[in-house]
């Protein structure tokens, strides 16, 4: 069974998954971020359908603690987030997590 991609965000950020062929989302405003965003990741975690979640980066300053927690610790769905400081740091941790192991550690 294949999984679907879920992409979280302003519907400025949405939109170019959207194009490219991902048809789950959830569109969170800014004016509604504080608000929505934690129910936003609750619902697509929940969802078994989905097995990757893209969020930026900049978002996570929003969530509570226990949607934070889903996001920094759930295998599957597997959150991704884009943008942000973290760069290829960042990149690398969310892969190991996903799938136990460090790909690019040198030798």
């Amino acid at each position: 069974m294949s999984q679907e991609i879920a992409v979280i965000g302003s519907p400025e950020f949405t939109t170019g998954f959207r194009l490219a062929g991902v048809r789950k989302f959830e569109n969170v405003t800014p004016e509604e971020k504080s608000n929505e965003l934690d129910d936003a990741v609750r619902s697509v975690a929940r969802d078994q359908e989905v097995g990757i979640v893209v969020m930026h980066a900049e978002d996570l300053d929003y969530l509570s603690r226990e949607p934070r927690s889903i996001v920094d610790t759930s295998v599957e769905p597997t959150f991704v987030t884009v943008g942000g400081e973290a760069g290829s740091s960042g990149l690398r941790e969310q892969i190991k997590r996903a799938i136990g192991i460090d790909l690019m550690e040198e030798d």
